[in-house]
């Protein structure tokens, strides 16, 4: 009866049809609802079953326990400054909605965490979704193109790599930002050279410098905030203890909502890598690099910076190095694409965001341009690779 429906009310969005430029619309609606009917009238060169719909799907999959984890740690960190502060001394609508509720503040909590996390995450992607979203349908719309599933990622992303507070017109501005000018303007979905939700994190982190810092993140009480580990590291305040290093790992720790957690982020990883989504040359050589340089720089050595002697132990799990390694270098359309091409990609992100982070100590996180500076050469990087194995081919054809 649904199929019916769709096909009856779809009439009306073909071509000559009195809503022919809203056929993006009922073509998203239809296909979020069905899989595509057309097939081919000739021999087709489709390897496997997987589209670009189920692509993105299984990125979406992979982040679900970076969600969770940016959920409990994000409300974890609030309730444990809620309680030095004294919750009855803060005025917030979101302590105002769990008290209607009847949920606690408690940080021991896992309940109270999550929920209290939820109130911040929740709104914010939802934020990013419609703002997003309104730009995605607009140049669909215009282009005659079709919405594409792409940006359900790019949506997630986004909120995941900010802190937990941004107010919500800087959210809504970044994501405007990062779509069209990342994305938009150079076509739309595939031809984009960025990524754009790096893109839209590091118009917040320029324009808005005070507020989108790498040394300090708000935790949702106002006029708090809480120092990262990196600049601690940075300032010699950080002890780096096993203890220190686990909670980090884990992602007890403040930061960016989906950066904190190490775990998370590799239960993330493990999922692309065996549904072949995310290539695991890119995430191995981005680890390869940063392993190299870190240990080049211990050696090295530094009586004024304390980063010369922060181990790659430590650049793992600190910062977005994680986030950026599994979700970010790997985005298939911004990254190398040749194999070799990847190797060489992937190393260069690496030791560039150590090198960001120890050279530069005022600015401890180096991810972020890191994986920009790295998108900005993959078209060069496997332009090189592709005109060795054309040179290649003709060689052994000659013969």
């Amino acid at each position: 009866m649904l199929r019916k429906m769709l096909d009856n009310i779809g009439k009306k969005f073909e071509k000559g049809g009195k809503l022919e430029r809203l056929f993006p619309l009922y073509e998203a609606a239809d296909t979020i609802l069905y899989s595509p009917g057309k097939v081919t009238k000739s021999g087709s060169h489709i390897r496997d079953g997987i589209d670009l719909k189920r692509t993105m799907m299984m990125v979406v999959y992979a982040l679900i326990p970076v969600v969770l984890m940016a959920m409990y740690n994000t409300g974890l960190q609030t309730n444990a400054a809620l309680q030095n502060l004294g919750a009855a001394d803060v005025e917030s609508w979101r302590i105002s909605v769990l008290s209607t509720l009847g949920i606690g503040l408690n940080p021991e909590s896992i309940f109270d965490n999550m929920m209290h996390g939820a109130l911040f995450f929740l709104p914010l992607y939802m934020v990013t979704l419609a703002v997003g979203g309104f730009w995605e349908v607009l140049f669909a719309t215009v282009r005659k193109h079709e919405i594409n599933e792409g940006f359900f990622v790019t949506g997630l992303l986004f909120p995941l790599i900010c802190p937990p507070d941004l107010p919500f017109w800087q959210a809504a501005l970044g994501i405007s930002f990062g779509v069209v000018i990342g994305k938009e303007v150079f076509g739309g979905v595939g031809m984009n050279i960025l990524n754009p939700a790096l893109v839209g994190r590091a118009f917040l982190f320029f324009a808005y410098p005070s507020q989108i810092s790498g040394d300090a993140v708000w935790v949702g009480v106002d006029g708090v905030s809480q120092a990262t580990h990196l600049s601690q590291f940075a300032t010699g305040n950080m002890t780096g203890t096993l203890v220190e290093w686990w909670n980090s790992f884990y992602g007890l720790i403040p930061g960016s909502m989906g950066e904190t957690s190490t775990l998370a982020i590799l239960i993330g990883a493990v999922i692309l890598i065996l549904s072949g989504i995310g290539s695991w040359r890119v995430m191995l050589s981005v680890f390869i690099g940063m392993v190299a340089v870190a240990l080049m720089f211990n050696a090295i050595g530094s009586e004024t910076n304390p980063m010369f002697a922060m181990t790659w132990q430590w650049h793992f799990v600190l910062g977005g190095f994680a986030f950026g390694m599994v979700f970010m270098a790997t985005d298939p359309v911004s990254s190398a694409m040749s194999s070799q091409g990847q190797w060489i990609y992937g190393m260069l992100i690496g030791a560039l965001v150590v090198m960001v982070r120890v050279v530069n100590p005022a600015f401890p996180e180096g991810m972020m341009l890191a994986i920009l500076f790295g998108n900005t050469f993959a078209p060069v990087i496997d332009k090189i690779f592709i005109k060795k194995n054309i040179k290649r081919r003709l060689v052994r054809n000659a013969k």
